[in-house]
């Protein structure tokens, strides 16, 4: 295997799964390519691949529903999302399933591979030396890629991780949902600032009786503030 890991690409048609074989293997990753959603599933199970990159409109299973089994199982591998559909419902949808990500066709195959690498960025997480983020009940150790609250671990997906950490490393600083599409996603578009919207809605789910501390500012953004 490619010392930057395999990448999984569940896409039924066979020219873009080819297109996306190519730039990723070109960028030294390797690449297994499946063209149905069971497939695809059982890939990802016995693989372990470093990120996955999924159509939502599969045969079988929909590329939604094996991000739902997957993370149902545990398996926080990075997702990423392919649709033809130009419904934001889908695109939402998706992302409260657990994706980090999602690319609407026709799109650039390098913005892609873009998108690929900063994911694999911020799995990696910081270097060992950034310092340890305390909120009230809540702490997030970058360097262990860890966040628990009043001593309880959570699961985050590399994004969600990352847009909390951004959070926590101002207390007290508003953020607009511009600046942290361009700083946690890595691009800026006034039309994705929605994908922020469902990923601080994520965080608060899974952050509980601490969801308070992340707090809405009306008309401006979000805030992490005890």
């Amino acid at each position: 295997m490619d010392s930057k890991g395999l990448v999984l690409v569940v896409e039924d048609e066979r020219p873009i799964a080819d297109l996306v074989r190519l730039y990723l293997t070109r960028d030294g990753f390797g690449v297994q390519v499946e063209h149905d959603g069971a497939a695809g599933l059982a890939a990802a199970r016995r693989m372990r691949p470093v990120a996955c990159i999924l159509d939502i409109a599969l045969p079988g299973l929909e590329g939604t529903e094996i991000c739902r089994r997957m993370r149902a199982d545990g398996d926080w591998t990075p997702v990423i999302f392919l649709t033809a559909r130009d419904d934001e419902v889908d695109r939402i949808l998706g992302l409260e399933l657990g994706a980090d990500d999602y690319v609407t066709k026709p799109f650039s195959p390098r913005e892609l591979v873009a998108r690929v690498k900063a994911l694999l960025r911020r799995a990696a997480g910081p270097d060992q030396g950034e310092r340890v983020r305390v909120l009230g009940p809540l702490t997030l150790d970058p360097g262990r890629r860890q966040v628990t609250v009043s001593g309880s671990a959570l699961s985050l997906t590399p994004t969600e991780f990352d847009l909390l950490g951004h959070l926590l490393g101002r207390p007290g600083r508003v953020f607009t949902r511009e600046e942290l599409l361009a700083s946690v996603w890595g691009y800026a578009s006034h039309a994705g600032t929605r994908t922020v919207d469902v990923h601080v809605a994520q965080v608060r789910a899974k952050l509980g009786d601490a969801a308070g501390l992340i707090r809405t500012v009306r008309g401006v953004g979000y805030t992490a503030d005890a």
